[in-house]
């Protein structure tokens, strides 16, 4: 019988343990961001990706997270923006949100993904040859496009994002940033799909506490 009650505790001791294992870690699996980051709706809970075109990762992430954005409850909403470290990513900063200033995201945004993984027919640091792509995927104005690369509120926009990748204290991208207060990303996470179960795991957690607020 002892040997009965002892086999019973040291499994369920191993089970305490891997359920422990599989609970994301602060300081490990995610963290706080470096500086508070505002959000869009603060009656909800934001999660956006910093990423760049140019990045592999980012590239292969791409499937994993349009399966999981479909599944998100209604107070969770998801957004992207740029990551702008240094100079040399701003072309595809600015492709970006010249593709949202002329209503094309929706058409364009894996198809630059792919002219520059799958196809290889773009390089990301090259804004001339982006604004030609454009032009061309997009059935578009070359003067319209060349404005919309240089407008003011693209201007603006990567001054934003150079501000945000500061603020979130991200290495690299894609990383993932929930309600502005905590980033995880495949590399803190161990891959694409432990990053967004990370992200399921805070969302629980931030909206537990909103609530609590109320």
């Amino acid at each position: 019988m002892k040997k009965i009650v002892l086999s019973m505790m040291v499994w369920a001791s191993v089970s305490l343990s891997a359920w422990a294992a599989d609970v994301p870690e602060a300081g490990k699996e995610f963290d706080q961001v470096a500086q508070p980051i505002t959000t869009d709706q603060p009656s909800k809970i934001e999660v956006m990706e910093i990423f760049w075109y140019g990045c592999p990762h980012c590239y292969h992430m791409e499937k994993p997270l349009e399966t999981w954005v479909k599944k998100l409850p209604a107070d969770v909403y998801f957004k992207r923006m740029p990551g702008l470290p240094n100079p040399s990513w701003a072309p595809m900063a600015k492709a970006f949100y010249a593709m949202q200033e002329l209503g094309v995201s929706e058409k364009l945004h894996t198809a630059l993904f792919e002219a520059i993984h799958k196809t290889k027919t773009l390089q990301p640091n090259d804004e001339a040859a982006a604004i030609d792509w454009m032009v061309k995927q997009g059935k578009l104005d070359k003067v319209a496009v060349e404005k919309a690369f240089k407008s003011f509120a693209t201007n603006m926009a990567l001054n934003r994002a150079m501000q945000t990748f500061r603020a979130s204290g991200a290495t690299g991208v894609p990383s993932l940033i929930v309600d502005g207060k905590y980033i995880t990303s495949s590399t803190m996470a161990g891959g694409n799909d432990a990053a967004l179960q990370t992200v399921d795991y805070i969302i629980q957690n931030v909206r537990k506490d909103k609530t609590s607020k109320k």
